[in-house]
């Protein structure tokens, strides 16, 4: 008794290909998903940065309210704060701020029981973080004094 198995007489292959075209297509798969987890990595760190630098820049304000007294008149020099380092606790840099404050001018308010001037100033600051986001912020501000500018 002869037993024979039979042979194909062409082998063709078609579940290999199709095995290597999945294999492709899930590849392609997980490095456009890795590369779009990356890129919401970077999104992020950017915006915090950003985030960094606009706070830093409100510090400068803040900084340079406490620091008065503010002087009025075509005389008086602009109040600076210099550019400071800011490092958080673990002593690392988060960035940097710088403020310049700059007298504006002076209103007379009539119509009261006491005649005043309103001093006005304005704040310009800028904060810096460590990646280079750079925020610019103004405030403008009046202080009420004496009847003479």
């Amino acid at each position: 008794m002869n037993a024979t198995t039979p042979t194909p007489s062409r082998q063709r292959g078609a579940a290999l290909v199709i095995g290597l075209i999945l294999l492709l297509v899930l590849s392609v798969l997980a490095v456009s998903t890795m590369n779009s987890a990356t890129f919401g990595l970077t999104m992020a760190g950017n915006m915090q940065y950003s985030e960094n630098a606009f706070q830093l820049a409100e510090t400068g304000i803040e900084v340079a309210i406490s620091n008065g007294p503010f002087c009025a008149g075509a005389d008086c020099p602009a109040n600076q704060i210099p550019q400071t380092q800011v490092l958080d606790p673990g002593g690392h840099a988060i960035g940097s701020y710088q403020a310049d404050t700059v007298y504006q001018t002076c209103t007379l308010k009539d119509g009261y029981s006491a005649n005043f001037r309103a001093y006005h100033f304005r704040i310009a600051s800028v904060g810096q973080s460590t990646r280079g986001a750079q925020s610019q912020n103004q405030q403008e501000f009046f202080l009420i004094g004496p009847n003479a500018c």
